[in-house]
């Protein structure tokens, strides 16, 4: 499970475009609040799971990470589809995103029955169903909603406040646990209650259209939303290599429960207290996520990018090395936060630069299908790689191709000067 350029214009601009620029749009907001209670749900479920499949129903790490790689896998194989269905009319995003929010919340109080290791596989699956027919609808709502000149800054403030549930969830799955007997059913049953309203405040409160079409480049006439149309924009060399860099390093990218489960090995951390691990990151990201979107808006988002893939992998070293001090998990989980601060929002305000507004919820669930592909590979390598060789190997292998992805990525520069907005990742 893991947490995920827009350059300012240096052009002369009115005044009135000047005003747009500092003002985050009230749809990022209302999106925000909405991504802030249904984080509080799932990071609930989320932060508990790794310890309830591994020691309260014993699976070895290779069954936990083929858990893990189909409640990443499964969110790839109906990005492309989310995007594809929220393109196809104006004022589509919401409603397929909402979709999505209430397939996800439906599924967690199904996790009561579920026990075994298929049941709670089809579980994941159909969660991650959910998420991934609302990511790419949402995102493109964010960007449609947002300048060229404000688009880190608007992901920025999404992904804080988005991050703001995932500091809360695991909370509030924490005091559960300590209050209860039924500690895990109790999160189960909670985390619903909090993913209905979520989805409450989606209808409710986000507005249902694209917003008035801005003045970016849509990279020539424009194209009729169809699956084809969605593939062809790979055609497009900026956002063939922001795809390509977010493939290569997802391939390298251990998962969110791996990392907590490293970390409560290393200082062997009592169950009781593993669901506060998630905690240090989402504070982490929180604290940086609006930050860094607006130093990716001033410099770039492919250097803010390429840093936060080199805080996950200094994250690593850590974990590799003999260092037993108290310090340890702060600076783990510090980085590890950092590294989605610089990463996630960043990459979708990169890859917005590259796709025209009539195709944008559908390129966008390309850059996240590619991503979250490799990330499916990965947590079944690293669950093989750990059951057979043991969980330091495991990482060390990870560590290495990380390290070898991220030299790859530095090459992948654009060939000749084009719009600022569009060099970040290319």
């Amino acid at each position: 499970m893991y947490v995920a350029d827009s350059r300012a214009s240096t052009g002369p601009s009115t005044t009135g475009t000047t005003a747009r620029v500092s003002a985050v749009a009230p749809t990022v907001l209302a999106l925000g609040t909405v991504s802030l209670i249904t984080d509080v749900s799932s990071e609930m479920v989320t932060a508990v799971l790794p310890l309830y499949l591994v020691t309260g129903l014993g699976l070895s790490p290779l069954g936990f990470g083929l858990l893990d790689g189909i409640y990443n896998g499964f969110s790839a194989l109906v990005r492309l589809v989310g995007g594809h269905l929220a393109d196809r009319g104006d004022g589509r995003h919401k409603w397929v995103a909402g979709i999505g929010y209430a397939i996800s919340a439906a599924c967690k109080p199904l996790l009561l029955l579920a026990h075994t290791l298929t049941p709670i596989g089809l579980v994941l699956a159909a969660d991650r169903t959910g998420k991934g027919l609302r990511t790419a609808p949402r995102d493109a709502l964010i960007s449609l909603s947002s300048t060229p000149e404000n688009r880190g800054r608007s992901f920025g403030v999404h992904r804080a406040m988005d991050t703001a549930g995932a500091l809360l969830g695991p909370l509030v799955a924490f005091m559960i646990l300590r209050a209860t007997v039924d500690g895990y059913d109790a999160v189960f049953t909670v985390s619903f209650c909090v993913a209905v309203v979520g989805v409450l405040v989606l209808v409710l409160f986000v507005p249902g259209g694209r917003g008035p079409r801005s003045p970016e480049r849509t990279g020539g006439t424009e194209q009729q939303p169809s699956l084809r149309a969605a593939f062809t924009l790979l055609g497009r060399r900026d956002l063939r290599r922001i795809t390509v860099c977010a493939l290569l390093l997802g391939l390298a990218t251990v998962s969110d429960s791996f990392v907590y489960l490293l970390l409560q090995r290393r200082l062997g951390v009592p169950d009781r207290w593993f669901a506060l691990l998630p905690v240090g990151t989402a504070a982490a990201f929180l604290l940086l996520a609006v930050p860094l979107g607006r130093l990716a808006d001033r410099i770039g988002s492919r250097q803010v990018f390429l840093a936060g893939h080199g805080a996950l992998l200094t994250a690593y070293v850590l974990l590799l090395t003999s260092w037993h001090d108290a310090a340890l998990p702060y600076a783990v989980l510090l980085l590890h936060g950092a590294f989605y601060a610089a990463t996630d929002g960043v990459l979708m305000a990169a890859a917005s630069d590259s796709v025209p507004e009539q195709l944008r919820s559908s390129g966008l669930a390309l850059v996240q299908t590619g991503q979250a592909a490799a990330r499916f590979v990965c947590s079944l390598g690293f669950g093989a790689a750990w059951t057979l060789w043991g969980d330091r190997t495991a990482l060390l292998a990870s560590t290495l191709a990380l390290a070898i992805c991220a030299v790859f990525a530095l090459t992948l520069r654009p060939a000749h000067p084009v719009q600022p907005v569009l060099e970040s990742l290319s």
